[in-house]
């Protein structure tokens, strides 16, 4: 006879049994409002869902060669652990990738294989920064709050604004490097889908190998620059991505780029990622992603190793990908564009890169709306709408600005639902 336990204790935040750190670690916003869609998609109200930084298969397979590739590796017994640092078929890969793709070539011991990217923001975090230290980031950005929370470090947290499309300039970061164990940047950024520009990005890096100079005559330890660039091959327009290392050699051996096949080949559940830098660090993450057991699948990594070295293949689902991601940022660009030239109270950033639009809705105030989080249920169930406010990315205030994000939907969906979201915005602004 089975013993009943489903009546033991839920989850609470003044639950004892776990420790100081778990009870105040906040869980992820967009996740929670994710999971408010689900609930309505099941019960059949049919929702152009903006929200997760994530693909829908039917709308974005991943390749049929590297899908054919795991099979082939499953099939093949590739089923036990891998290595710690990922398997050297795929760490030369990588190797190769980076050399031809960025000009960049790195010594194998600068690589890393993990489970996804978030292995390797946890492992550079987790490598660089003892507890009390002091992290700097710029806000809108993606899960940096909750690393440091984790860590214990102290945030010291910059704002950006629209007019730098929410990037940091030297001048923000420069007064806080001083006293900084870790930096941390990301182009393109998730949630804005914006781009750093060179001479900014250039200006930064000089201020960090100035700073990393000054301690080294003082024997301290150096000032990290953690880059991540997850979805750099999908950058549209003119605007074209950026490492820097390029810009500036000397920063090489202070930086840490993350990065993988997540978004680059709409695998976010295939779970390949890796970390590229000074052998120095990358030694000392490997450690701790093998104490963690966060290595990507054996049979994945064979997989990607041999599909990353098909560059015909590789280069050929890169620009279909391309043009099909922008396919839909440009729908949503036009639309929005029509509703400010129509005399309602939107703006956007035009797209420049990853698979976002930065777009704010100037209804606060209006229509009886008070925070962004009003405007957010009034799209969803009105429009049925559904986006994420940039509260979800550390950005604080009620500014209206929201990411939308188009890796699950399509192009359809999105111009059936801007004249949806067009009569909302007339109806609340009719509204007493």
């Amino acid at each position: 006879m089975a013993i009943d336990l489903t009546s033991l204790p839920r989850p609470s935040r003044d639950d004892s049994t776990v420790g100081t750190m778990a009870r105040g670690l906040v869980g992820s916003e967009i996740l929670r409002i994710a999971a408010q869609i689900r609930e309505l998609v099941a019960k059949g109200q049919k929702v152009c869902n903006l929200t997760v930084g994530d693909f829908a298969p039917k709308e974005f397979p991943i390749p049929d060669g590297l899908r054919q590739n795991i099979a082939t590796a499953l099939q093949g017994g590739e089923t036990n652990y891998p290595p710690s640092d990922g398997v050297l078929d795929l760490r030369q890969s990588v190797q190769r990738f980076y050399e031809r793709a960025l000009g960049l070539k790195y010594p194998l011991e600068g690589i890393v294989i993990a489970g996804g990217a978030r292995p390797i923001i946890y492992g550079t975090y987790r490598s660089v920064l003892d507890e009390g230290e002091t992290v700097v980031y710029p806000v809108p950005s993606w899960n940096n709050n909750h690393y440091a929370y984790i860590m214990g470090a102290k945030s010291v947290v910059v704002e950006t604004d629209p007019a730098h499309g929410f990037m940091p300039t030297v001048e923000q970061l420069a007064p806080h490097l001083g006293t900084a164990r870790l930096l941390c940047l990301c182009s393109p950024l998730n949630p804005t889908g914006t781009m750093i520009a060179p001479d900014a990005l250039a200006a930064i890096c000089e201020r960090v190998v100035a700073e990393n100079r000054e301690r080294e005559k003082r024997g301290q330890k150096p000032l990290i620059l953690m880059y991540d660039q997850i979805y750099w091959v999908l950058s549209f327009g003119a605007v074209k991505h950026v490492t820097p290392v390029e810009l500036v050699p000397e920063v090489a051996k202070y930086t840490v780029f993350v990065d993988g096949i997540s978004k680059a080949f709409a695998a976010t559940g295939v779970r390949v990622g890796w970390g590229v830098g000074p052998p120095t660090i990358i030694a000392r993450m490997r450690d701790v992603l093998g104490h963690v057991g966060a290595w990507a699948p054996k049979a994945e990594q064979v997989a990607v190793a041999r599909y990353l070295d098909d560059v015909p293949a590789t280069e050929g689902f890169l620009e279909a990908m391309r043009e099909r991601v922008d396919a839909r940022l440009e729908a949503l660009h036009k639309g929005f564009t029509r509703m400010r030239e129509a005399g309602l109270p939107v703006q956007h950033i035009a797209p420049q890169g990853a698979i976002y639009l930065s777009v704010r809705f100037d209804m606060i105030g209006k229509g009886g709306l008070k925070t962004n989080d009003d405007i957010r249920k009034l799209l969803l169930e009105k429009a049925s709408f559904a986006v994420v406010p940039f509260q979800a990315f550390g950005l604080p205030e009620d500014t209206g600005w929201f990411r939308l994000s188009v890796g699950a939907t399509s192009v359809k969906e999105i111009e059936e639902a801007l004249p949806r979201v067009e009569a909302t915005l007339r109806e609340a602004l009719g509204a007493k």
